[in-house]
């Protein structure tokens, strides 16, 4: 996900968000009235299987048609940002103050960046560009020749004087991308080209959101930096726009249970501008919100239990970044564990969960402490239906990133996005080998009719049976260390 920079929020421990961040205006207006289900009481006696049973596909998939019903009304598509998103923070908002909950919306902003269609070549060759997030693109093709800056292009001396009107080409390193386009900029370079300094491709890039300078900013791979810097003529054409976006979070917290000793539970609210976003992540949003309120908002449990519907994770973990980086000390230290649900229902999907322990020993180190019992808690879960379970890394591609970067262990689970499921995968739960788990993945196809109900069905109780599991305790062969033994880092 790319890195955006968002404004700070404060965050308190019980609410989530500051005294002057409450609840934000109703600004959602449909075209056709959103069905919303009645709220049923909740379970009355906690346990993880009842839980898990009350929390029934029938009543997930009313949350999945009323989200299905918001996009529909506004455009197709529910992202931070627009209409279709306020009517989402609207829904799940009202449902959970009907049920009792303590609710907040806390509002943050921040600057979207959209890329459409790149074109680069070297003398009408086409050479992979990546374009740096937050570049501006061309109002017209660019065609001029390379200019290649021998020193770092950190300082205006460094720049040549031939460098006007030409692509400045420079190497990736001792200061930053903003600097080297702002000074290649002065020199009156119409284009920058970065040349990373490693093997491979160039990824993760960025511009500081201000000052952004006003020339094309793009990067390439070291082995096509001679192509580059050799050819006589550069031809670039790029298509993006940077939008300031406000949005919102939604916090919902239990009225009973310790509030130095915190359960969350969590998804996205938000979808890409493209789609809908029915199983990324409707369908984890969905199962949470049931569970909270089947759960209710004053259940007989020791913990106190807070859910989080965040926006801007489509952006760069928006939200959740808000959120941690707004907590305090005694915040961070309170907030026993997090647990994330991100894409239940990949119409080609699997069952896995986050590789807590590092078993895998592959990509990402184990999460923080606890997190190893969290991933046992959901591998008891299936292995008492049969169903085998999948490891997946924690590679920081969701919302519980900026929990575990300071230190709160965090587990979950999911059914795949992009990548192709393997031969050995298909064997084990089923599917086309081949393919990706989500073949509509970011796209107007992720709709209701292309959600699996079997794997939502399953995963939801998961859910349930996860948050009840914790509510319960969070000590035990399974549980986090407690809170006097906590250490986290400062966020």
């Amino acid at each position: 996900m790319p890195v955006v920079a968002a404004t700070a929020a404060t965050v308190t421990l019980l609410a989530g968000c500051s005294a002057n961040q409450t609840e934000g205006p109703m600004r959602s207006a449909t075209s056709a009235p959103v069905s919303t289900p009645a709220v049923e009481p909740p379970v009355g006696e906690v346990t993880p299987a009842g839980l898990a049973d009350a929390v029934t596909l029938d009543r997930v998939m009313g949350h999945l048609r009323a989200f299905q019903q918001i996009a529909d009304n506004h455009g197709g598509t529910r992202a931070s940002g627009t209409p279709g998103y306020d009517a989402s923070v609207d829904y799940v908002a009202g449902q959970l103050r009907a049920a009792g909950f303590e609710v907040t919306t806390p509002e943050f902003g921040y600057k979207r960046f959209d890329l459409g269609q790149v074109k680069f070549s070297a003398d009408g060759r086409d050479v992979k560009g990546h374009v740096l997030e937050y570049s501006v693109g061309t109002r017209e093709p660019i065609t001029a020749e390379p200019v290649t800056v021998a020193a770092t292009g950190c300082a205006p001396a460094d720049f040549p004087a031939d460098v006007r009107g030409s692509f400045a080409v420079i190497n990736r390193g001792t200061c930053t991308f903003t600097d080297k386009a702002r000074h290649a900029e002065s020199a009156g370079a119409v284009g920058v080209v970065i040349v990373n300094n490693e093997d491979g491709p160039p990824f993760g890039l960025t511009l500081d959101t201000e000052d952004v300078p006003d020339i094309p900013v793009l990067g390439v791979a070291r082995d096509d930096a001679d192509q580059v810097r050799e050819a006589e003529q550069l031809h670039l054409s790029v298509d993006a726009e940077t939008t300031p976006v406000t949005t919102r979070n939604v916090i919902a917290e239990t009225r009973t249970g310790t509030p130095d000793d915190v359960v969350m539970a969590g998804a996205h609210l938000d979808s890409v501008t493209e789609g809908p976003g029915m199983n990324d992540n409707s369908s984890g949003s969905s199962a949470v919100l049931e569970t909270a309120l089947r759960l209710g908002s004053s259940p007989r449990v020791p913990q106190r239990v807070r859910f989080a519907f965040w926006g801007g994770e489509e952006d760069g973990l928006l939200g959740s970044s808000e959120y941690v980086g707004g907590l305090d000390a005694a915040g961070r230290r309170a907030l026993a564990l997090y647990l994330n649900f991100d894409m239940l229902a990949s119409p080609n999907g699997g069952y896995f969960t986050y590789d807590g322990d590092d078993s895998e020993r592959k990509g990402a180190p184990a999460g923080p402490a606890g997190s190893d019992g969290i991933e046992r808690v959901f591998a008891k879960f299936y292995a008492d239906r049969g169903i085998p379970l999948g490891p997946v890394d924690f590679d920081g591609r969701s919302d519980y990133g900026p929990f575990i970067a300071v230190g709160i262990p965090a587990g979950g689970v999911a059914t795949g996005a992009e990548r192709r499921k393997t031969e050995k995968e298909a064997e084990m739960w089923g599917g086309k080998a081949g393919e990706a788990f989500d073949p509509n993945y970011h796209s107007p196809r992720d709709t209701i009719d292309n959600v699996d109900t079997e794997l939502l069905a399953v995963n939801a109780a998961a859910v349930a049976h996860a948050v009840a599991t914790y509510a319960l305790g969070t000590n035990g062969p399974d549980g986090v260390p407690a809170i006097d033994r906590r250490q986290r880092e400062e966020g």
